[in-house]
């Protein structure tokens, strides 16, 4: 756009835009006063405060005359707005003023259309205003980058744009959803923005808040996370569109853009263990959390995420706790029908002395300490040999089928943009689902009453000794009792998971076997509900809350009919011909079964469709015959695989008694 800018200033009379005049979900302005008589209350003098959820930043604004501010927010739209009106960077009022007039008057009928009005045009907004909107948002760019304006100046001029939109849009304060109504004309209006001006020096970021809280230090630390399921990149995505102006493809009624990098994980199942990382990585001498009592709504998307139990958890291993409360009534999107709302501070003075660790405590999210271990231990599972299996792996995997997913040690650890784990016993595929679809708290507090009742041992919280019992000699003399008693429930009600759960935690090695009849038929073992348990099971449940990845009861012959495409990637981990495993003992493995299976595989190959199957191709002497055939008929790829984590290439020179464990690959 080619115009000369006159300094002179626009007429805008008194009207501005301050910072909490937008509406937003959880916004805290009507708890300032709260929050403040908590820390006069509680003595607490302070010189930096760090708003680390920062949203719409009431909060963080509300002491940054009084203190340094720390403020924080991974989403682009809301960080913005901070640096336009918290940065110290200096600012041209004169000129700004003048764009803003600009801006308001634009004959937008000498302009083509744009990709703003192309794709929002009758939706949140109407056709004239939502080419306006474009225009106005090109502009800014254009002006940054010949350098008319500076980074701050561009932050300003976007923020009044977006205040601007939230005036007129055609929302019920959000942008989940536009109104199916009639878009009434209302004219955008662009405003300069309301600057407070403060002797203290801000640090501004952008970061996703569990990575920005290994990096500061504040003498109180406020958090807000969100709440519930609904995510903040959803309700605002056409903010976040405009202001990371990166012309994105836009789908759905919503037209919202690609936001998965945008995701939250306090708004999974699995926001308890974040929210555990981040207090434990807190440097700070008072901790301040926002949280309501939402749990007991009758809607479920607007249940807490995290429980008490797991606040109060993580805050008592940092020091001293109370919680006051006070009546709120929470902007919401206008689903939830919730009354009498309870908005909760928790308080932490942070001691330095050590405490006793709680299970929710660990001090490295068990997710990035290494492959996910599956809580089945399931005959066969691949845990030990996941980095030699998945390094041959394609990228940029579509969709991933894990066949014969056993314990889905494989799936669960893969990156594609969906997981689909396949397996033929439903009893192993319905404790996967249960792991996924309740969060920890919910599944440790059932394996607890469920010991609880039987009266088996609790290792963890009591330690060896209390049973008569050693780590060597282990529980099973102790809990044998008791076992055959759960054993024996489970039997009699097959429908009830949780017994199945904690009966595998109590079984010989942790593994799964059914005889004939169908029922459960392992002995007791010698460990119980310990810490390597616990926590398998708490990554087991991020993982699978964080990944798009589902369990289904499936025969690997239904492959067949199902669509796969040469984007997508097929790995099978069959019961091996040369070897029963107790897994299978209800079906058995036959020739029959080999040789289906590898029919299906050479039907897939002519496809294009890309698979990895794991077998053994030796074992106490024996060859698969089959199978080597197969191979070489096709031409496909052996990679043997060493339990030493080496590889090489497979070769026949071997040992008679040797385990050959392989990777097929045709590709």
């Amino acid at each position: 756009m080619c115009y000369t800018i006159e300094m002179n200033d626009a007429y805008f009379g008194n009207s501005t835009f301050s910072i909490n005049q937008r509406r937003y979900l959880g916004s805290k302005t009507k708890l300032l006063f709260f929050i403040d008589e908590i820390i006069q209350k509680e003595n607490i003098t302070f010189e930096t405060f760090a708003d680390i959820f920062a949203g719409t930043a009431t909060v963080a604004n509300h002491f940054y005359d009084n203190c340094k501010i720390i403020v924080n927010d991974i989403l682009q739209s809301n960080n913005y707005i901070y640096w336009a009106f918290f940065a110290k960077d200096k600012i041209d009022q004169k000129k700004l003023n003048a764009l803003l007039d600009f801006y308001n008057t634009i004959d937008i009928e000498k302009y083509d259309g744009n990709y703003f009005s192309q794709n929002f045009s009758n939706t949140y907004f109407d056709e004239k205003n939502a080419k306006q909107i474009g225009i106005i948002r090109q502009d800014i760019e254009d002006l940054f980058d010949r350098n008319i304006i500076t980074f701050r100046e561009k932050a300003y001029l976007i923020t009044s744009l977006i205040y601007a939109l939230d005036k007129i849009a055609n929302t019920v304060g959000h942008y989940d959803a536009y109104r199916k109504v009639n878009i009434e004309n209302k004219k955008l209006c662009l405003l300069p923005l309301n600057i407070k001006l403060s002797k203290y020096t801000p640090q501004i970021y952008c970061q996703d808040a569990n990575e920005l809280i290994k990096k500061i230090e504040s003498d109180i630390v406020y958090i807000d996370p969100p709440y519930n399921s609904r995510q903040y990149c959803d309700a605002y995505h056409l903010l976040e569109n405009i202001a990371g102006w990166k012309k994105e493809k836009v789908f759905g009624i919503a037209k919202k853009m690609e936001r998965g990098h945008l995701k939250s994980k306090y708004n999974m199942k699995s926001a308890g263990l974040a929210f555990g990382d981040l207090i434990d990585n807190i440097r700070a001498k008072y901790i301040l959390i926002s949280y309501n009592d939402m749990g007991i709504s009758g809607n479920l998307r607007s249940q807490a995420r995290i429980s008490d139990y797991e606040i109060l958890s993580a805050l008592k291993q940092k020091g001293e706790v109370k919680v006051f409360e006070t009546a709120f009534k929470q902007f919401t999107t206008g689903k939830s029908s919730k009354k009498d709302l309870k908005e909760r501070i928790f308080l932490c003075k942070v001691s330095f002395a050590a405490k006793e660790r709680l299970i929710f405590s660990f001090k490295l999210n068990p997710m990035a300490s290494g492959f996910v271990k599956s809580p089945l231990n399931y005959t066969g599972g691949k845990h030990k040999l996941l980095p030699q299996i998945i390094k041959f792996f394609p990228q940029n995997i579509d969709i991933f089928y894990d066949v014969f997913c056993g314990g889905a040690n494989v799936g669960i650890n893969v990156e594609a943009k969906k997981i689909i784990c396949l397996e033929k016993n439903k009893y192993v595929v319905n404790l996967l689902k249960l792991i996924q679809k309740n969060n920890f708290e919910y599944l440790h507090k059932r394996i607890l009453n469920i010991i609880k009742d039987f009266g088996l041992s609790q290792s963890f919280i009591k330690g060896y000794g209390f049973y008569g019992a050693n780590s060597s000699n282990g529980l099973g003399q102790f809990n044998k009792t008791a076992f055959l008693k759960l054993r024996d429930a489970f039997n009699n009600d097959k429908s009830k998971l949780d017994l199945l759960l904690t009966l595998i935690i109590y079984s010989f090695n942790n593994q799964i076997r059914f005889n004939a009849q169908g029922d459960f038929n392992l002995p007791v073992g010698k460990r119980d509900y310990n810490g390597s348990l616990r926590k398998n099971l708490i990554s087991f449940n991020q993982a699978a809350n964080e990944k798009s990845i589902s369990f289904k009861v499936c025969d690997f012959r239904e492959l067949e009919k199902i669509k796969i495409s040469q984007k997508d990637f097929i790995y099978l981990d069959p019961p091996y011909l040369l070897g029963l495993a107790s897994y299978n003992e209800l079906g058995a493995w036959k020739e029959t079964d080999e040789k289906d299976l590898y029919c299906l595989l050479a039907k897939l190959n002519k496809k294009g469709i890309r698979f990895a199957l794991s077998n053994v191709l030796k074992h106490k002497g024996k060859t698969n015959e089959i199978l080597y055939k197969w191979i070489k008929e096709n031409d496909f790829i052996i990679h043997k695989l060493n339990y030493d984590y080496k590889n090489s290439s497979y070769h026949l020179r071997t040992k008679n008694d040797e385990t050959i464990e392989v990777l097929i690959t045709n590709y």
